[in-house]
């Protein structure tokens, strides 16, 4: 596949990083020479020098034979500027967009259209040219990315991730094993003995930072990072076989009425009390009159006296979500100090995250990570619909939809024990129709499951890939 990247930033760069060495032609495009040096020097890619959106530009990237256009800049117009002229000039079959003005958002239906919905041919499309508005065919927006991702770790207090597929029907979580979780000490498949009546399986475990495979006989350690699948509704009551289970959080305070932090706010007002403190004056009195129920503040979240004064000792749970890591990690360590009783931080930069691993902060957000994650669900090839990069980039949670029937396909009609998955894979739930299936060695996939699937390497990627493509159509 030849794809051609938009922006060195951090999301291009990562998203890059990903993408080199599987079996993709990866070209990045940006104005800023260091930046793409940057790249060069350490991923094997091609590199051009230019303004995105400019059609020489595109042209000299490759775009008369490219299959894929991700725009990832820091601009919204360039990026749909640059989508536009991928299609309109050099015919580019996907085109993505990062979008991030709530306007655009809001409008998106009328502003962006995709190629497929809009013509069926390029005569139409001739006829209504000045009709097409910008041809786009994916549009990621990575505040409701972002927002939806810490509502659903606000939802399951001690979870570190809740990933959900197949339309929320089963989720992928991943949680710390405390002393004291019925499981802990414990192999694998007592699993089955304490939660008779529900079905789960563990996909992943990490020890130390470092994988182990999952096997009936494995025991589960004290401060194992566990990835389970289970059908949704089913969460919770497997958390408390590796931990405490918490409580709801019901106290609730954000740093920062940015996007994410707005958003977030209007999410839990209803649900929780929620206090919101933002920097800004003009912007916190326009969040004053948007909020219904919240409490908006204005001043600094690192500000002692201010947490003070709000009661930061009663807060469940503390959000800080401003565009700067230091106030991030500042604030929030602050306020784990004065007694928060959970928080969780806005990380950019990758190497800070790391930093926060030896430190009282519970969970930190890459805003990159997940944004990732959902430019790879268009980016692998294959039948898979979903995917979510885990531990920066070193692993991935797949949805595959198995098509085809037993003579195209390597996985219908086969018992999971019979199918030769690669190395580090697990296959851990099958969705068919409305029903959550626990995979077990003698489950038959059947044509239209959704497979969900736990790879710990992603140099494996390809060969998931090629298991679920039919051969009929699989090159």
């Amino acid at each position: 596949m030849k794809i051609i990247i938009l922006g060195a930033g951090q999301v291009g760069g990562s998203l890059a990083e990903n993408l080199v060495g599987e079996d993709s032609d990866i070209t990045i495009v940006d104005s800023d020479r260091a930046a793409l040096a940057e790249l060069k020097d350490k991923l094997d890619l091609r590199a051009v020098h230019g303004h995105a959106s400019h059609p020489q530009v595109l042209l000299d990237a490759g775009a008369d034979d490219a299959d894929l256009v991700i725009a990832v800049t820091n601009s919204d117009e360039i990026n749909m500027t640059a989508c536009h002229v991928a299609y309109s000039l050099y015919k580019v079959p996907t085109k993505i967009a990062r979008i991030r003005n709530e306007d655009y958002l809001r409008v998106a239906k009328h502003l962006f259209h995709s190629k497929k919905a809009c013509f069926k041919d390029d005569k139409k499309r001739e006829k209504n040219n000045e009709n097409t508005g910008f041809i786009i065919d994916e549009l990621i927006s990575p505040e409701t990315l972002v927002t939806g991702y810490i509502r659903r770790l606000v939802d399951y207090p001690g979870a570190l991730q809740v990933l959900q597929f197949a339309n929320r029907k089963v989720s992928l979580v991943a949680v710390r094993a405390y002393y004291g979780g019925p499981l802990v000490g414990h192999a694998l498949s007592a699993l089955r003995e304490h939660m008779p009546n529900i079905d789960a399986r563990v996909a992943a475990i990490f020890r130390q930072g470092r994988p182990v495979r999952p096997q009936g006989t494995t025991i589960i350690e004290a401060d194992d990072e566990v990835f389970f699948i289970a059908a949704t509704g089913h969460i919770r009551a497997v958390m408390g076989e590796l931990q405490k289970l918490e409580n709801h959080y019901k106290r609730v305070m954000i740093v920062g009425g940015g996007n994410i932090g707005a958003g977030l706010a209007k999410q839990l007002e209803h649900s929780h009390q929620v206090k919101l403190i933002e920097r800004n004056p003009k912007q916190a009195q326009a969040l004053s009159q948007q909020l219904t129920k919240a409490t908006v503040f204005v001043g600094d979240g690192a500000d002692h006296e201010l947490l003070s004064e709000e009661h930061i000792e009663q807060t469940d749970l503390f959000i800080a979500v401003t565009n700067d890591d230091e106030a991030n990690i500042m604030s929030s360590m602050l306020a784990k100090r004065m007694g928060a009783k959970k928080v969780m931080v806005l990380i950019q930069r990758s190497v800070y995250a790391d930093l926060m691993e030896d430190t009282n902060i519970d969970i930190t957000i890459s805003p990159q990570q997940i944004t990732i994650s959902a430019l790879l669900s268009h980016v692998r090839r294959g039948d898979i619909s979903n995917v979510y990069s885990l531990r920066r980039g070193a692993a991935e949670a797949i949805e595959a939809i198995a098509n085809g029937d037993s003579m195209t396909s390597k996985v219908v009609g086969r018992r999971i024990m019979d199918i030769k998955i690669p190395p580090g894979a697990t296959i851990g739930a099958i969705v068919r129709d409305n029903d959550v299936l626990i995979a077990h060695d003698k489950t038959e996939i059947k044509t239209g499951d959704h497979v969900i699937l736990f790879l710990i390497d992603k140099k494996h990627i390809g060969d998931i890939e090629r298991l679920f493509s039919p051969s009929a159509f699989f090159l």
